[in-house]
């Protein structure tokens, strides 16, 4: 897929005030510090539309982009990010979940997990949590480029491990790495073929 126009629509702090959901969408989330915003830049060859910090939580808002005038890229707050209050947390918790399970047009969320580390039970949790909820969702591993090729191996397959004691079958599975584009390209295809998909059978998102 070739990114013609990315454009940021706005941001939301309710799921009811999201654009009208009449395009595919395609959702990213993650624990904060994932790397969410640099693989987004990274895909649509921007560096500034997705914005990076250095604080990990700083995506409190549900964040719509209009990519190529014909889908929806949206960027979710972090789920984990421990050093917000409870109250806080809970109302992302509440926000992410809302929104996932009550936007019709979201065609697959792609949930970002860092391939630094040996799976993590928060991640576990919430690829559980969607796969409970009947949601579509891939999984992306981030920051491929930040350690040894081996190690970044070890650590999906120890992520497989995990996730074949309560899956038969696995979703789609991408290794990334923002600063090098590595996995970009696998995405959008991914992305250009479900849209063509849903463009010759003709799916309307708003029956």
């Amino acid at each position: 897929m070739v990114i013609k126009t990315a454009d940021f629509v706005k941001s939301s702090g309710k799921w009811q005030e999201c654009p009208e959901p009449n395009l595919p969408e395609y959702a990213f989330i993650g624990r904060s510090n994932v790397g969410k915003s640099s693989l987004i830049n990274a895909m649509m060859n921007r560096k500034d539309l997705a914005k990076t910090s250095g604080t990990p939580g700083k995506t409190q808002l549900i964040n719509h982009f209009l990519i190529n005038e014909n889908w929806y890229l949206t960027d979710l707050p972090g789920y984990g990010y421990a050093k917000v209050s409870k109250v806080q947390r809970r109302d992302f918790e509440k926000l992410i979940n809302n929104y996932i399970l009550n936007r019709n047009n979201l065609v697959n969320l792609f949930v970002l997990v860092d391939s630094r580390h040996s799976p993590q039970k928060i991640d576990l949790e919430f690829i559980e949590w969607c796969g409970e909820s009947g949601v579509p969702f891939s999984i992306v591993f981030t920051k491929a480029d930040k350690l040894k090729p081996n190690i970044a191996i070890k650590n999906v397959e120890d992520y497989k491990i995990e996730l074949h004691k309560t899956w038969e079958d696995l979703p789609e599975l991408y290794i990334t790495s923002a600063e090098k584009k590595a996995g970009c390209n696998e995405i959008l295809n991914f992305i250009q073929t479900t849209n063509e998909f849903l463009e010759n059978n003709s799916v309307n998102f708003n029956e």
